[in-house]
């Protein structure tokens, strides 16, 4: 190797050597500052954390009715979380197409049409006659890991994502149930799901 080359190979070595003690000299204390900002933030009670996860989840895209604004279609605040409104008329009685993976949704975004039958987003408010209001959070917590309606009966049906929700750990979704006893009442009786076969 010429002396010319060896000096090239020197100074290439010297700067990956140079390179690689900056990044660990500067990069150690931004994980150590990232890790004490996270030990340093303060815990969130199960409420706060709930309501963290209902709105992370988006349970209001289905569960909260919409209702025609000035901007078009936008959540009806004084139903949030109610589910189908009770008194919305259905206009879809004519027999879906036989199309596979072919499904639609009524204006309000709270019920839904497809190869399943007709389903309906459920009242999540602790009313007591139309809500959750009589759910035990056992009763929560299983019919999320179960997809079974109050946890032992009907299958939950399309779109309500049960099986990703269902991978929640049990403490989250305390926090969602936790939450949700929070929110107000709403009466609002939504019809029955109509499953096919």
């Amino acid at each position: 190797m010429s002396p010319k080359a060896r000096s090239y190979f020197a100074v290439a070595a010297a700067v990956v050597v140079l390179a690689t003690v900056t990044a660990l000299l500067f990069t150690r204390p931004l994980r150590a500052s990232r890790g004490a900002r996270l030990a340093a933030t303060p815990q969130l009670s199960p409420v706060e954390r709930g309501e963290y996860l209902v709105r992370a989840v988006a349970c209001q895209d289905c569960h909260t009715p919409l209702i025609m604004g000035p901007n078009g279609p936008q959540p009806d605040p004084a139903r949030m979380l109610a589910g189908h409104p009770e008194n919305f008329v259905d206009p879809y009685t004519v027999q879906l197409p036989e199309t596979p993976g072919f499904w639609m949704w009524a204006p309000t975004n709270t019920a839904f049409y497809g190869v399943w039958g007709k389903s309906y987003a459920i009242n999540l408010t602790p009313d007591e006659n139309t809500g959750i209001g009589v759910w035990s959070e056992d009763i929560f917590v299983k019919a999320l890991r179960t997809g079974q309606h109050w946890g032992t009966s009907r299958p939950i049906l399309p779109p309500m994502p049960w099986q990703w929700i269902s991978q929640m750990t049990d403490e989250d979704l305390k926090a969602m149930y936790a939450y949700l006893r929070t929110i107000p009442p709403v009466h609002n009786r939504v019809p029955e799901a109509e499953p096919i076969g």
